[in-house]
């Protein structure tokens, strides 16, 4: 979600290199295109499904084994067709030739070729997801950490980004929130307790927008849900026409055993000093994950609770019953 930086050490002849491996890849079936000094579009041809990503070189080449999009191990299994929208550095793709390479595929009717289109990004890249959207009506979104805008007379109460403050968000493109108007769906994850994330959320409350929230992921839900193993069933299922809301609530329970989600549940415990809660946290999450933090933990509010004369509840558990359920 921070402003994406280049990898030190990198070289213009690495980086080309690297564009190389990308063109060989992108070239059967489909093609490469350099749109500038710092976006690329890598299109592969595959079944009438197209899923669209917006992605940094940055995150890619240090996030992923093979230094490859994210977008390309998305479809593999699927055998969808992909189109890769690239930036390097941060650029929030607001460039004349990503407006007139979007204007082109306009043109060409590419996106009526699919029976299904999906735009999908996070962040900056999400931004551009919801914005780029406008170009293939009845498409479907699919946005994490959603940012509408940084125009500073929409959002002038965001103090993130401030190196991209002179980037211009009043033309073409523009306003993500009204980008999406023409999407038959949109789903926005987003963690009400970034306040950031959540006040550019509110800004696309409109009918065909579901808001799936993921209180205490933080400020990076896509790489979260990697890590939970749950990003790609959670793509299949829109890609796929399914229940997007339903199959999301079922694998978000996967968060009840991933460490970062439990540290922040606790820590709003620590807050709000609930010492019991917290105690019955730690004594779940010691049980579930191997995380040495919760049980040094759990010793001291055990500690601290046997000098006030009192226990942790011992509440047995049962399918209708519960020691600790984390809190949404």
């Amino acid at each position: 979600m921070d402003d994406p930086r280049a990898p030190s050490g990198s070289d213009d002849a690495d980086k080309q290199e690297w564009l190389a491996r990308l063109e060989d890849v992108g070239e059967e079936p489909g093609y490469f295109k350099p749109l500038d000094n710092n976006h690329y579009a890598v299109l592969t041809e595959g079944s009438s499904t197209l899923l669209v990503t917006f992605e940094t070189i940055e995150s890619i080449r240090q996030n992923t084994e093979d230094e490859m999009p994210l977008g390309f191990e998305l479809i593999a299994e699927k055998g969808w067709s992909h189109l890769g929208i690239l930036s390097e550095g941060c650029t929030w793709f607001r460039s004349n030739s990503v407006y007139d390479y979007f204007d082109g595929l306009l043109d060409e009717g590419l996106f009526e070729e699919f029976d299904h289109v999906v735009f999908m990004g996070a962040g900056m890249c999400g931004y551009a997801a919801a914005a780029y959207s406008v170009a293939a009506p009845g498409c479907t979104v699919l946005v994490f950490n959603p940012q509408a805008t940084l125009d500073p007379r929409v959002t002038e109460w965001d103090h993130r980004f401030k190196s991209s403050r002179r980037v211009s968000f009043t033309d073409r493109y523009g306003f993500a929130p009204d980008m999406v108007d023409a999407a038959n769906q949109v789903f926005l994850l987003y963690d009400p307790e970034e306040e950031m994330d959540a006040m550019h959320a509110a800004l696309f409350t409109r009918s065909h927008v579901t808001k799936l929230r993921c209180r205490f992921l933080g400020r990076d839900i896509m790489k979260a849900m990697i890590q939970m193993d749950i990003l790609k069933p959670l793509v299949d299922a829109v890609c796929e026409d399914g229940d997007v809301a339903k199959r999301f609530h079922q694998l978000y329970r996967a968060r009840h055993e991933y460490p970062p989600y439990l540290g922040r549940v606790l820590t709003h415990l620590d807050d709000d000093d609930r010492c019991i809660m917290s105690g019955m946290l730690c004594r779940y999450a010691a049980s579930r994950v191997e995380a040495p933090r919760f049980k040094e933990r759990l010793e001291k509010i055990e500690t601290r609770l046997k000098s006030d004369g009192k226990t942790l509840p011992n509440i047995r558990r049962t399918r209708k019953n519960v020691a600790f359920q984390p809190l949404d």
